[in-house]
């Protein structure tokens, strides 16, 4: 099994009238941005390079990886967090 890590980005959102945040876009670590052709799923979840939160099974150029949206209080209602993807080790 491949070694990941936990990278944060930088990603781009936009909101529904009832809140749910789609993300559009996400930066990669050298500048590179790419777009999210589409959000396939929303669910909670952990991620295997620990953390849990909001996991989503997004297409970028027809294929599907996970992102996560990491809360700094998952207690609380409100979403205030970071995004962070499921990076192979060693690749940048």
């Amino acid at each position: 099994m491949t070694e990941r890590t936990k990278m944060y980005v930088p990603v781009s959102v936009d909101f529904r009238d009832d809140g749910t945040m789609l993300p559009r876009s996400i930066q990669w670590e050298d500048g590179r941005t790419y777009c999210i052709d589409r959000v396939v799923h929303i669910c909670q979840a952990a991620a295997s390079v620990g953390g849990n939160g909001d996991r989503y099974t997004i297409e970028v150029n027809g294929n599907q990886c996970y992102l996560f949206f990491e809360s700094i209080y998952p207690q609380r209602d409100y979403r205030i967090g970071r995004w962070f993807v499921e990076r192979k080790a060693g690749y940048s």
